[in-house]
């Protein structure tokens, strides 16, 4: 992996002596980047189903197995661009440590820690989030390892209601190569997931409710159905309003979550979701993927809904990029 853009000093790699042999692979198994969103606001279920498969081969790819488990092999990304300053000035491989300062979020600033929201997406060239339905075929080992660094990273996993119920969604895992990093951070083992439904209509006999490390979040609104917030509570789930009706309002979903500590946040869409997301004006960071493929056909892109009256201005942060991939860094100006 070569660094085409470093910006700042928090993207630039450490030196060939940083550590190596870390395990970015996040939680095995977890749910889409590009997957569904649901009813967040209170619409009906829409979006992209199938895109669970990206963090599916995030565990294979870090030959981790089916499970997660096994030993990682020495593969780190290829780092450095001559010419650039803070850039590395040979081609070297990354050890995922370095990946992790170089996708760090932003230091808090004086005072209570204010909080971050970004949102990790994988596109083809043409715009398309997935193909035949999952976002593995237009991914590669190593946005896989980006995606699990920015897992490992996170205190909290935004996902929609639809992704769980088409993927089955698995609770994140605490991985022992992060635990210090995350311990020294002030974070638990592993991120918790967060889930937003406006209906409740999820299977609250999932692993992700009854056997996670962290207690899986709920969103929901004021007015969900009572009965299905006291299954999701009964089954161990944390259930949090963010919103005065049925669905949830985006703004109330960061800052129901600051209010519980969780100010390093991440969201792995779907689609709709990250364009909810993005109407509402929350969303601080995107991480984005560029597969250099071209699939055509009428797939979804990264964000769905309706636009937005003027649209955002990001500016990028840092971009790499391995084998044609391109992975940009972009914040809000």
């Amino acid at each position: 992996m070569r660094r085409l853009f470093p910006v700042t000093d928090e993207t630039a790699a450490r030196p060939s002596g940083g550590a190596a042999g870390d395990d970015g692979s996040g939680a095995a198994g977890d749910g889409p980047v590009a997957g569904a969103a649901d009813e967040a606001t209170g619409g009906g279920p829409g979006g992209l189903a199938g895109g669970g498969a990206r963090a599916d081969a995030d565990a294979e790819a870090l030959g981790t197995g089916a499970a997660g488990e096994g030993a990682v092999p020495e593969r780190g990304a290829r780092g450095g661009a001559a010419g650039f300053p803070g850039g590395d000035l040979v081609d070297r491989e990354w050890s995922l440590a370095e990946l992790a300062v170089a996708y760090a979020y932003p230091e808090p600033g004086p005072g209570d820690p204010q909080p971050w929201l970004r949102a990790n997406m994988v596109s083809t060239l043409d715009g398309a989030a997935q193909h035949d339905g999952r976002s593995q075929p237009i991914s590669t080992a190593a946005d896989m390892r980006i995606f699990g660094t920015l897992r490992a990273l996170a205190d909290v996993v935004i996902v929609g209601a639809e992704t769980v119920r088409q993927e089955g969604y698995r609770p994140a895992r605490a991985r022992a190569e992060f635990a210090e990093a995350r311990r020294a951070a002030g974070q638990g083992p592993a991120p918790a997931i967060a889930v937003i439904s406006a209906s409740l209509d999820l299977d609250f006999g999932l692993p992700l409710f009854t056997s996670p490390s962290v207690p899986t979040l709920v969103l929901t609104g004021a007015a969900a159905a009572p009965d299905r917030m006291a299954a999701a509570e009964k089954a161990g789930a944390r259930v949090v309003i963010a919103g005065d009706g049925v669905g949830v309002d985006p703004v109330r979903v960061v800052q129901a979550l600051a209010e519980l500590g969780c100010t390093r946040l991440l969201t792995e869409g779907g689609p709709r979701l990250l364009g909810q997301l993005v109407a509402s004006g929350v969303l601080d960071e995107l991480c984005l993927t560029i597969s250099p493929m071209l699939t055509a056909g009428d797939a979804q892109r990264i964000a769905g809904g309706p636009s937005v009256a003027v649209p955002k201005r990001f500016e990028l942060v840092s971009l790499l990029e391995e084998e044609g991939f391109l992975f940009g860094r972009y914040r809000r100006t």
